[in-house]
């Protein structure tokens, strides 16, 4: 096997840092799911101050999925030190060159200069935090996951009603316009758009964009639902099948 083929076959590394004070230990588990579609989590640490009450949650958790925990200590009441030490840890850490990427969990805006910092090198970085989670940090990162996304797909009601509902509910906002920004990126001179290409837009236009906001769990499912603004035409090539878009006139 040439080298060539061993570098496509090799996943780039990942670095998870965990704000353990804003950040659910219960969706531990799809977080690192989440992280692991972009590259192998290599790096694995959750930040706290683990002699208070409200870090145990995280205990079997951690040592299930071979997390490593940093003692952080409050020095003073109601100050949080703990994004300092994240903060410091991933400045080694992206200096030490032994990942390609980083994953930061946390709702706090207090790691926006620190993701920027991280893409200004050139390196990957993605977010994970609650709705509630200042624009300024989700659009810093190359990919933002609300970890609302991931509550509702972990939790699946049986009654049909009330699944309706929430699906209706999160097909509220109007993601056309985003959609068709995102074709204009990426179509070509034949007037098609590969979706992986539109994907990719998507991702520049809201870092934050996810098909599972809108009750749907792949862009190529929520793409077909508006049949009235695109056209899709699927494309077999070596086995592989291409999917690609068109805006209707």
């Amino acid at each position: 096997m040439s080298d060539s083929s061993v570098k496509t076959l090799s996943r780039i590394k990942i670095a998870m840092l965990i704000d353990g004070d804003n950040a659910q230990a219960g969706l531990l588990s799809q977080m690192l799911v989440e992280a692991g579609r972009h590259g192998q989590v290599t790096v694995r640490r959750i930040y706290g101050d683990w002699t208070t009450s409200n870090m145990s949650s995280w205990k079997d958790t951690l040592n299930f999925h071979a997390f490593q925990p940093i003692q952080q200590f409050r020095y003073t009441i109601g100050k949080n030190a703990t994004d300092s030490a994240m903060i410091i840890d991933a400045m080694d850490i992206l200096h030490s060159n032994v990942v390609d990427g980083f994953c930061l969990v946390s709702s706090d805006s207090d790691y926006t200069r620190l993701a920027t910092r991280i893409r200004e090198t050139g390196i990957f970085v993605m977010g994970i935090g609650e709705k509630k989670t200042p624009k300024p940090f989700v659009n810093a990162c190359d990919v933002f996951v609300y970890t609302e996304n991931l509550t509702s797909a972990k939790k699946q009601p049986n009654n049909n009603k009330v699944s309706k509902t929430k699906e209706k509910k999160k097909e509220e906002p109007d993601p056309t316009p985003l959609l068709i920004q995102a074709f204009e990126m990426a179509v070509q001179q034949d007037g098609w758009a590969a979706l992986s290409n539109m994907g990719n837009a998507l991702y520049q236009l809201d870092p934050a964009f996810d098909p599972r906001s809108y009750g749907h769990k792949q862009l190529s499912k929520m793409i077909s639902k508006y049949k009235e603004k695109f056209e899709v035409r699927l494309q077999d090539i070596d086995g592989s099948t291409i999917f690609h878009v068109k805006l209707k006139e």
